[in-house]
């Protein structure tokens, strides 16, 4: 079974901001397979489906960010989920809009949502797609990431988002070395093009 969690927090008033990226890509990952509705368990909305004739649970946790790793980790014990066959989708401020980033391992890069997550499985060789939010280190992190995205990089920002919904539905077929071979390569969509 694949778990692929998608990092934000619960609520209207965030919904829009940088810090729910995670969660966007979820919602595009569910729209795509037609997951139907989510149901509720262990403080997270999920949706649980068959693709490739493999069990895949799509999660966005509802414990607020930097709790995350409480309700990851239920997941992972109800469900009898193997660490190699997780993945978190979560923003990145060191990353530009526009870019993802495959890792196989890390620190938490000031993500407090894995940080949590990384500590509450006691180990950081955890799969992850970081989606670039940019830094404007003129306004404080925590307002940053709680702000929305600027109009004049929506559309890179929604074309990234669309990239690693496309790497989370790959993930449930293909190895994470692979995936960082193709979608490390290419950033924006500028890039692919060429």
């Amino acid at each position: 079974m694949i778990l692929i969690v998608g990092l934000g927090n619960p609520g209207k008033e965030y919904e829009n901001t940088r810090h729910n990226t995670g969660f966007k890509v979820i919602d595009l990952v569910a729209e795509k397979l037609n997951a139907g509705a989510p149901q509720k368990k262990f403080n997270g909305l999920y949706h649980k489906i068959k693709s490739d004739n493999t069990d895949v649970i799509l999660l966005k946790p509802q414990t607020f960010m930097n709790l995350s790793g409480e309700c990851v980790i239920q997941f992972m014990n109800y469900f009898k989920i193997d660490l190699s066959d997780l993945l978190v989708i979560h923003d990145d401020l060191d990353l530009p809009v526009g870019k993802i980033r495959i890792k196989n391992t890390g620190s938490d890069g000031g993500q407090r949502g894995m940080r949590n997550i990384i500590t509450h499985l006691g180990t950081s060789n955890i799969h992850r797609c970081r989606v670039g939010i940019d830094n404007d280190k003129r306004i404080p992190t925590v307002s940053y990431v709680l702000g929305k995205v600027e109009s004049d990089k929506t559309e890179a920002y929604q074309d990234s988002l669309q990239r690693a919904a496309s790497c989370a539905i790959d993930f449930i077929t293909k190895d994470i070395q692979t995936l960082m071979n193709t979608y490390n390569s290419n950033g924006t969509k500028d890039e692919v093009a060429k």
